[in-house]
């Protein structure tokens, strides 16, 4: 048992919270109990986890997409509301890291699912988001490799037989992020989405490129963060993925 104050430091000393500059609040956004003893974690705080997290008598709910991203309107209405209201009634701390999971060497988005692919030598591409690392392979086999290890089929772009050096990655909404792929002379660039532009430029710079889900692909850090706690913390711990096809 951790108490909640606590638990929101080491989280933010340990994601280095503060260095970015993000589109949310990240760390505690939702107050409840002041004891935490059992922690879910999940991709999205919507309705369906949140009920999940009353079901199993969550103290609090960790999760990679919280609330009040910018330009978004602040009134606390409509589905806010019923949200917010869920969390309240039942005293479940709201805990939301976006960017810094993403970036994280140790339990971030980006290197939970290098490890889930089995790329080598993953790292960084200097302060950028976007990862690099090695696979030896064609772009037919490793996207049945994607395909199994995520559960659902990719959407692909490239020649099938086009072999595989060289690969880069981001999780999530990160197809703009092509560029830094094209960059670092890439073979391939793999991220969640894809936008109606991203096929001619991948064709003209001859490099591939795998849209994995932005769901499917953020599935890992808040896992491998919420094990990182249960074990410092001796902390119950479940893991609930509410099915997205996006």
């Amino acid at each position: 048992m951790i108490n909640r104050q606590a638990l929101a430091k080491y989280c933010t000393d340990y994601l280095d919270v503060n260095q970015f500059d993000d589109y949310c609040p990240n760390g505690l956004q939702i107050e409840g109990c002041t004891e935490i003893n059992n922690i879910i974690s999940g991709v999205s705080a919507n309705l369906d986890l949140i009920e999940r997290a009353i079901d199993e008598k969550a103290d609090a709910l960790f999760v990679h997409h919280g609330f009040f991203w910018k330009n978004e309107a602040a009134n606390i209405v409509g589905i806010k509301r019923n949200r917010i209201a869920q969390l309240l009634a039942h005293n479940i701390n709201l805990f939301a890291y976006h960017l810094p999971l993403d970036a994280h060497t140790e339990v971030g988005n980006n290197i939970e699912l290098a490890k889930k692919l089995g790329i080598q030598n993953p790292t960084p591409i200097g302060k950028t988001l976007v990862w690099q690392g090695e696979v030896n392979t064609s772009l037919v086999d490793f996207s049945q490799t994607v395909s199994q290890a995520l559960d659902r089929a990719p959407l692909v772009f490239g020649d099938d037989n086009k072999q595989l050096k060289r690969i880069t990655w981001c999780t999530g909404g990160a197809q703009s992020y092509i560029k830094h792929a094209i960059d670092v002379n890439a073979d391939i660039f793999l991220t969640g989405e894809v936008s109606e532009q991203i096929p001619a430029i991948s064709k003209e710079n001859d490099i591939a490129f795998i849209a994995a889900g932005h769901h499917a692909t953020e599935r890992y850090g808040v896992q491998a963060l919420c094990q990182h706690l249960s074990d410092k913390f001796d902390l119950k711990h479940q893991f609930i993925d509410i099915d997205n096809q996006v």
